[in-house]
């Protein structure tokens, strides 16, 4: 028991010197570095270190993917370089709150995986996907690159392919025990979720009904229903 506790508080100092780092790259803002850590103390202690390390590679994943070309999405005027709280909250509360109560009730487990899949998903779609002639998610007509509910082939085998890499690492950590399941869960949960996120972006994103923010929070609870009832 001691020895648990003991490592745990060392999991805890190294989301600390992670969250340091991530202001000082200037990945995160000050309070966005603070939301992380705050979320992943509260993991830690609720469902485990195991289940933390599957938002790291999130976490690692959207970084190297916003980094990605990033001369030519300035060019564009669409780089995203700090993020903010809001996009913490937005990607990862819904999560959180799988994780705080997985241990509780195990169909959480696929909501917490389909939440994850999700935000990597749509993160990896938007930021890869940028580099190839998008179209409109509702009409298929070509659009412009940043446009919101823009969709492309790039960006969706992209987003597929990170949502494969979370469920093969859900499966790795033992967070979910059969890789066969964590493999549909993610993938699927992930491929639905992202395209949720695609199709508020196109129709009320674009309308100024919803922000970014919003859209991301409403494709990461999709993400998360889909994944309670495929676990």
């Amino acid at each position: 028991m001691v020895e648990t506790v003991m490592i745990n508080w060392g999991y805890v100092i190294a989301l600390f010197i992670l969250g340091f780092i991530t202001y000082k790259r200037k990945s995160l803002d000050l309070l966005g570095s603070l939301t992380m850590v705050l979320m992943g103390i509260v993991i830690i202690f609720s469902a485990g270190a195991n289940w933390l390390l599957l938002l790291v590679i999130f976490l690692v994943l959207s970084l190297i993917a916003t980094k990605y070309s990033k001369s030519y999405k300035r060019s564009l005027g669409e780089y995203e370089g700090r993020r903010s709280s809001k996009n913490v909250i937005s990607n990862g509360i819904v999560a959180f709150m799988m994780a705080a109560f997985g241990g509780y009730y195990l169909p959480f487990v696929g909501g917490f995986i389909g939440a994850i899949a999700t935000a990597t998903a749509d993160t990896l779609a938007s930021e890869i996907g940028i580099l190839q002639q998008p179209r409109l998610i509702t009409t298929f007509q070509k659009v412009d690159p940043g446009t919101d509910g823009a969709v492309s082939v790039l960006g969706t085998a992209v987003g597929m392919l990170g949502a494969l890499i979370i469920g093969i690492s859900a499966y790795l950590l033992g967070v979910v025990s059969n890789p066969v399941s964590a493999i549909l869960v993610s993938v699927i949960s992930g491929t639905v979720g992202c395209f949720m996120d695609s199709f508020l972006g196109a129709t009320f994103e674009r309308a100024n009904m919803l922000t970014n923010e919003h859209v991301n929070l409403i494709a990461t609870i999709t993400g998360a229903i889909v994944g309670i009832l495929l676990i």
